[in-house]
């Protein structure tokens, strides 16, 4: 029986994150807080770490501090078995410069893979939010044959102009005809024409081609150095690319409603937007899937606590998550995501928001479709999210849809 082939992963975790300002004005994207306890890294290490990768790398650039200690401290493997989650900053190997693109980030990091000589690259991004068991694309690449192959999710056609597309050979699906960059009027699926395959940002790699189309890229003086605009329509124009639909995947403890989820939270629509799919009854995206757990650092900290307030008001929680070490007194929290070591005063109110660590709500606070960085303070009678106008005049983001964020440690005022 031959030897199973040796697998190495790298996480793609350098990006800047601009559209999520101001979560990302003193940290990486992918170390954005998600879900109360989690860092959005988590699940991109998780999907690895679950599928069997025991090597991976994380490779860095932008403020990355919080990112790199937040690895540091939670993914910490046996060094007996070689395991590892190293975190690999920006290095200058090829000049004085930064990376210029996800391709050049590997170009400039080969010297991983030259020591680590693995058969297989796997090459995903940190900053979505899914399940995905990277084994049976690793199955599926080496059974076609392709030198890369592209995970597509399907997405509604009408959405196909936010996406990088795959366009499938219709006489062979696994391979893929063209890639198209948010197309205007795209074709739809032989199976579906209301809808199409959107690149997920996760690819499978044979290792010698990648270092040679890395290498060939680095020499192209019009490239973006970007892999998905530069190096898959390489593997493409060559018939070396393949394609792996998610709706194969099937990862285990999931349900036909939340089977093939992922969303690109790279804006405060859609990050908000991926937190209220968290916290239905039946959820589209179920954090407590034990059959494949979303691995974070361990909260030394007491648990959640609901009590009246000091005149004995009752509060309550309807549809919502509490992390560890918060506290709510007397507060009505409804459809709200609450992170670690949160206080709520006497008669605050918190509706369709998103709190994130060490926030403090003083008494008779309201916040309203929100979303509040960490170290955040209300005064007694503060109010976030309840008049656009006023929140605006403090200086708050306020999106098209009505989405205020407040940045990390601002007190706010009553």
């Amino acid at each position: 029986m031959p030897a199973a082939p040796k697998v190495f992963g790298i996480i793609l975790a350098g990006g800047e994150g601009k559209r999520l300002m101001p979560l990302t004005a003193d940290r990486a994207k992918p170390a954005v807080p998600f879900g109360g306890q989690y860092r959005l890294i988590d699940f991109a290490i998780s999907n690895l770490i679950n599928s069997g990768l025991r090597q991976l790398v994380v490779l860095t650039q932008y403020k990355s501090h919080s990112l790199d200690r937040h690895i540091s401290q939670t993914w910490r493997m046996s060094p007996l078995l070689d395991s590892y989650v190293a975190s690999v900053p920006a290095q200058q190997r090829l000049g004085k410069r930064w990376f210029s693109g996800s391709a050049d980030a590997i170009l400039q990091s080969l010297n991983l893979i030259s020591d680590e000589k693995p058969d297989i690259v796997v090459v995903i991004g940190a900053d979505h939010v899914y399940r995905m068991d990277f084994r049976q694309m690793l199955d599926a690449h080496i059974e076609s044959g392709a030198r890369a192959t592209v995970a597509g999710i399907r997405q509604p056609i009408s959405l196909a102009n936010q996406f990088g597309v795959i366009d499938v050979d219709t006489k062979d699906p696994s391979r893929i005809n063209q890639f198209l960059e948010k197309p205007q009027s795209p074709t739809g699926l032989t199976d579906s024409p209301g809808e199409v395959l959107a690149s997920m940002g996760n690819y499978i790699f044979d290792a010698d081609a990648l270092i040679e189309a890395v290498e060939s890229d680095g020499e192209l003086a019009t490239s973006n150095h970007d892999m998905g605009g530069d190096i898959v329509p390489y593997f493409v124009n060559r018939g070396e690319a393949g394609v792996y639909d998610m709706k194969r995947n099937d990862v285990p403890g999931s349900t036909d409603r939340d089977r093939s989820y992922w969303r690109d939270v790279g804006t405060i629509e859609s990050f908000f937007d991926a937190h209220m799919d968290l916290i239905s009854t039946l959820p589209i995206f179920n954090l407590y899937n034990m059959d494949w757990p979303i691995h974070s650092q361990a909260v030394n900290s007491p648990p959640a606590k609901f009590v009246r307030d000091s005149v004995g008001r009752i509060g309550n929680s309807i549809d919502s998550i509490v992390s560890l070490g918060s506290v709510l007194s007397g507060t009505h929290l409804e459809r709200s995501v609450i992170g670690p070591w949160a206080l709520a005063g006497g008669g605050s109110t918190i509706t369709d928001s998103v709190i994130f660590d060490h926030v403090r709500v003083g008494q008779g606070a309201r916040i309203h479709r929100a979303i509040l960085d960490k170290n955040v303070v209300l005064s007694d009678g503060a109010t976030v999210g309840v008049d656009r106008d006023r929140d605006l005049a403090r200086g708050f983001t306020v999106t098209e849809t009505g989405i205020t964020v407040v940045g990390k440690g601002i007190h706010v005022d009553g």
